[in-house]
């Protein structure tokens, strides 16, 4: 008896479905991470505007640093003092040396406000630092 003769196995072609699921997941993903890669919006920072900044990419990893009018600085909604910071930043830099940090500052905040700021940025060895500013109601980094 012959049985193999008779049994032809089917060519396995292309397979759709996982493919479709792949892609879904895929793209549940990156609408999912989408939110996390807009500006950090403090309700009252009014950012200076600039004729000439320019909308820039997100680096991967970027730290906000916003400098209220009173000089406080908040780092992902969370009000931070002096010693605090420096603490965040030194820790960061052991972690992700050459991490880049934006500081946000509000127009109205004094320039010894943001010197501060700065101050603790090259203290920590942070070197990576841009500016964010307004551009026609829309925030960008300069």
């Amino acid at each position: 008896m012959k049985f193999r003769a008779k049994y032809r196995p089917e060519q396995i072609g292309f397979q759709v479905v996982p493919m479709i699921d792949i892609l879904f997941l895929l793209l549940c993903f990156f609408v999912a991470s989408q939110i996390y890669t807009r500006w950090e919006a403090e309700l009252d920072i009014t950012l200076p505007t600039a004729t000439t900044a320019k909308i820039e990419q997100r680096l991967p990893g970027e730290i906000i640093l916003n400098v209220m009018k009173d000089g406080a600085t908040t780092v992902n909604g969370r009000r931070l003092n002096d010693s605090e910071l420096a603490d965040l930043l030194a820790h960061l830099v052991q972690l992700f040396p050459g991490q880049p940090v934006v500081i946000r500052a509000d127009r109205q905040t004094a320039y010894a406000h943001v010197i501060r700021v700065l101050d603790l940025c090259r203290k920590s060895d942070i070197w990576n630092i841009s500016f964010a500013a307004d551009v026609a109601g829309k925030t960008a980094g300069s």
